[in-house]
């Protein structure tokens, strides 16, 4: 099977886009059955110099084309194809985003974490605001498979974009495989948050719950008994009012901002912590949930979206729009022992039914499907007439 991956949002400071679609990719290059082409391009990112060891066997294709304008093109004007970029032609075009690559003749596949651009497009960048509300549906139906990384999400994507559910494949991410044993879950850790700093992750009630942590400890400038917050994570559009809250009373001293995480560090910042909190307002997956599950510490997380359906029973659940919920939870874990323990068992053993070998293999049987799905569609006699809503690969159907 001849497959590209478009590679991009890993490129820089990997979040749970990134992170996924890179670990898709290594787990296909090392079943070492596939011609994978890794694309890649950005006016100033280049891949790391170790991605060939890490994706072995792996095409790596890197343009010197700035993000935006091959966005704009390929969202837009559906051109160029993916294969004049990446040389060669091609099975899968993969999109690690809801909007199609445009390709010749290969099967179309979309990632949709989530939807969270369509309910609150205020809280998308500039360019998802642009383009994914105005053309996510489309291209939903138009691609040969989505894939998605829970049931949450694919119940989603078929009921607000109009797609049958059979057309979803879920392929739910894997947990990393930590060198080291699990953290002591004991009380001396600090509440890890690890996240893009942005308005979905539900900072301001997060830092609110914080300060009532503190004012029920009756904290002025020192609190022994409550563990310090530690937020890590690239800074979004909103950050800086977060920043500014964190360096003022009553939460300078007691709240630490380390920015963003690389993965040579993620493990040792996470078996760090006490107790890990994401209070999300949805949440397509929740991988750093995962991350810490499988790193032995225990989890406060919200009740939305998909994060009950990968936490399980394994950690607190609380509801995002409550910040004395949050409060409520995070003194349970600082305060009572055995549920530390009790939740890091408990995730420890919810970790283990995850792996990326296993997302390797539910991506690679979604793409098989995807391309006897576009066979199908170009044998159809409707693929024969020109739709208005065909792109490069409608036009190009019938040299195959």
């Amino acid at each position: 099977m001849r497959i590209v991956i478009d590679y991009r949002p890993a490129l820089r400071s990997r979040t749970g886009v990134g992170e996924y679609i890179h670990h898709v990719a290594g787990a296909l290059a090392r079943t070492g059955t596939d011609h994978l082409t890794i694309f890649s391009s950005s006016w100033k990112d280049r891949p790391s110099a170790g991605l060939a060891a890490e994706l072995p066997g792996a095409q790596i294709v890197d343009r010197r084309i700035p993000v935006s304008a091959l966005n704009l093109a390929w969202h837009r004007l559906r051109w160029p194809p993916v294969e004049a970029l990446a040389g060669g032609a091609f099975d899968v075009a993969h999109s690690p985003h809801p909007l199609l690559l445009p390709s010749r003749s290969a099967a179309g596949v979309v990632t949709i974490h989530d939807l969270h651009f369509l309910s609150h497009p205020e809280r998308s960048s500039q360019e998802v605001r642009r383009d994914y509300p105005a053309l996510a549906g489309e291209h939903a139906r138009r691609a040969d498979r989505i894939i998605v990384s829970s049931r949450f999400a694919a119940g989603e994507v078929e009921r607000a974009l109009n797609v049958p559910l059979a057309k979803i494949a879920v392929c739910p991410a894997g947990a990393p495989e930590w060198t080291g044993g699990p953290a002591r879950a004991d009380a001396s850790g600090y509440i890890l948050f690890m996240g893009t700093l942005d308005a979905r992750k539900n900072i301001d009630g997060l830092l609110d719950a914080y300060g009532r942590l503190l004012s029920r400890a009756g904290a002025a400038d020192t609190s022994p008994g409550i563990p310090r917050l530690v937020l890590a994570g690239g800074a979004g559009p909103d950050a800086a009012k977060w920043l500014e809250a964190i360096a003022r009373p009553p939460l300078a001293g007691h709240v630490e901002y380390l920015g963003y995480v690389p993965a040579a560090r993620r493990e040792t910042t996470f078996k760090g912590a006490q107790m890990f909190v994401l209070p999300s307002f949805e949440e397509g997956f929740g991988l750093t949930a995962l991350e810490a599950m499988s790193a032995g510490v225990p989890v406060v997380a919200s009740n939305r979206g998909s994060l009950p359906e990968v936490i399980g029973d394994a950690g607190l659940l609380i509801d995002p729009d409550d910040p004395e919920s949050l409060t409520d939870a995070m003194a349970r874990v600082a305060t009572d022992a055995s549920l530390r323990a009790a939740c890091a068992e408990r995730g420890l053993r919810r970790a283990r039914q995850f792996s990326w070998t296993q997302t390797g293999r539910d991506v690679r049987r979604a793409y098989e499907v995807a391309i006897l799905a576009r066979r199908e569609r170009i044998r159809s006699p409707e693929s024969r007439v020109q739709s208005p809503e065909s792109g490069v690969q409608s036009r190009d159907a019938h040299r195959d």
